[in-house]
């Protein structure tokens, strides 16, 4: 049976792993974002919405009548019990979602993006483990851009989190985005070609 290489891409907050998933979509790379099924499978008529909202309450949605993301990550944030019950309510659903679109790739390797790989355990779930890397300031700086965040809540984000040498520790391959778009493309692209070079042999 031809085996898929299931590489686990994740980092901290702000590290960029975004872009740098983007970067192997470009190049053909089969992918698939954690962060995106539970936003998916959280929508009003989803699997998980009635849920969450079972047992957060209806505080916990917006005007809209979605789910209040910002509220909820509060929440969580000072409840640990309430974070383990809402991650016992998402969790499986994410890990079925990818292991169906791990069984449908017909490529070398594929991407699955874990924002929360280690935190969770899920790296037993893929065979080399990809760690976006990026110093505490640039982290911190670009959710600032990106989210108009507060430092101190980002700071806050970033301790709650796999500390740095732990994730790089668990790594197999790491990219670091400190440098410029050209070269973030080019180490992505040398990474590219390993994975092919891996994965076809493993499907012989």
């Amino acid at each position: 049976m031809k085996r898929l290489l299931r590489v686990g891409l994740t980092g901290g907050i702000g590290s960029g792993k975004t872009t740098v998933r983007n970067f192997f979509n470009g190049l053909g790379a089969p992918t698939i974002d954690a962060d995106e099924i539970s936003h998916r499978i959280t929508k009003p008529g989803q699997a998980a919405f009635d849920e969450v909202v079972a047992l957060f309450g209806e505080e916990s949605l917006d005007e809209t009548g979605n789910l209040d993301r910002k509220r909820l990550r509060a929440l969580i944030f000072d409840e640990p019990d309430l974070k383990q019950k809402l991650e016992a309510i998402i969790h499986p659903r994410v890990r079925a979602q990818i292991r169906e679109f791990a069984d449908r790739v017909d490529y070398p390797y594929c991407i699955i993006c874990i924002p929360l790989l280690l935190e969770t355990g899920a790296q037993s779930t893929v065979d080399r483990v990809l760690v976006v890397d990026a110093p505490e300031e640039l982290q911190v700086a670009r959710v600032s851009r990106r989210d108009n965040a507060d430092e101190r809540q980002t700071r806050s984000i970033i301790r709650s989190q796999t500390g740095r040498a732990e994730r790089l520790r668990a790594a197999h391959d790491i990219i670091v985005n400190d440098g410029n778009i050209n070269d973030l493309k080019t180490r992505v692209k040398n990474l590219h070609d390993r994975y092919m070079k891996i994965g076809s042999e493993e499907k012989r």
